[in-house]
């Protein structure tokens, strides 16, 4: 029976030579058998993929109790957003004596067209909470603190970038509760320092009505085709498109830094 046994392990120790001196192995596992933790990091390291994960992360970074998740609710929130809205889009047309009608269709004509539209704008309160929520809970943990100081700037943008998903997506439906709010929302834009017409400091680069910030953000004077036109492009296809490849640095950078909690 030993006798038996010496044999198979012989065998299996010139299989496993084999394969380990295939070229094809070699060139996946370049450090050796990752047998080790320090061959362990040395393939993470050395992987085109791998690489961008940190070799090691804390014990503590795995706690929910520390995170909440709450950045992992966010993203899965823009997520269903990102669907949710994609399918928003195939009932909606950005047109001034559409968009209000295309809302109503899609509450009472479109099969679950109400439960549609009501998770988008649900998640998207939700996100606008929870992305807040994470950021309190990084403040006041001193996550931000070294060596994460970029990417709590990067958090710092991404969450004006929401609040900017929240502001353009408003006005969208084209109803006067949306309609007001935006009109006061872009009113505010004109008493921006220097780039708003009312604003202080306006005469250093002469600006007026019809070329301040404001008129940037709404095209005209006033809220109309214009200013839904680019609610809607910034809304469905900048904002988005500017939030994901921030989300995707931030979280490459989480992985570098090392999970965030309490130091």
């Amino acid at each position: 029976m030993e006798e038996r046994k010496t044999a198979l392990q012989k065998t299996l120790d010139t299989i496993k030579k084999a394969i380990m001196d295939n070229p094809i192995y070699k060139s996946v596992f370049r450090t050796g058998y990752p047998n080790t933790i320090l061959k362990q990091m040395s393939v993470m390291r050395s992987s085109f993929y791998m690489h961008i994960f940190p070799t090691k992360v804390g014990e503590h970074g795995l706690k929910l109790r520390y995170s909440w998740c709450m950045g992992g609710i966010t993203f899965f929130l823009f997520l269903l957003l990102s669907v949710t809205g994609l399918l928003l889009m195939f009932y909606y047309v950005p047109e001034e004596n559409r968009a209000f009608n295309d809302m109503k269709d899609l509450r009472f004509m479109v099969p679950f067209g109400v439960i549609l539209r009501n998770m988008h704008r649900w998640a998207a309160h939700g996100m606008v909470f929870t992305v807040m929520l994470h950021m309190a809970r990084v403040f006041y943990t001193g996550s931000y603190k070294v060596p994460r100081q970029l990417n709590w700037v990067v958090g710092a943008i991404l969450l004006l970038l929401t609040l900017m998903l929240s502001f353009t997506g408003y006005l969208l439906p084209w109803d006067q509760l949306g309609f007001w709010a935006v009109t006061v929302g872009t009113n505010m834009a004109a008493a921006t320092p220097v780039l708003g017409y009312e604003g202080p400091f306006q005469n250093l680069l002469n600006v007026q009505i019809d070329n301040d910030i404001r008129f940037a953000l709404i095209g005209g004077t006033r809220i109309g085709a214009n200013a839904l036109i680019r609610a809607y492009v910034w809304h469905c296809v900048a904002l988005p498109l500017i939030a994901t490849l921030l989300m995707v640095f931030h979280f490459w950078r989480i992985r570098k830094d090392g999970f965030s909690g309490p130091l």
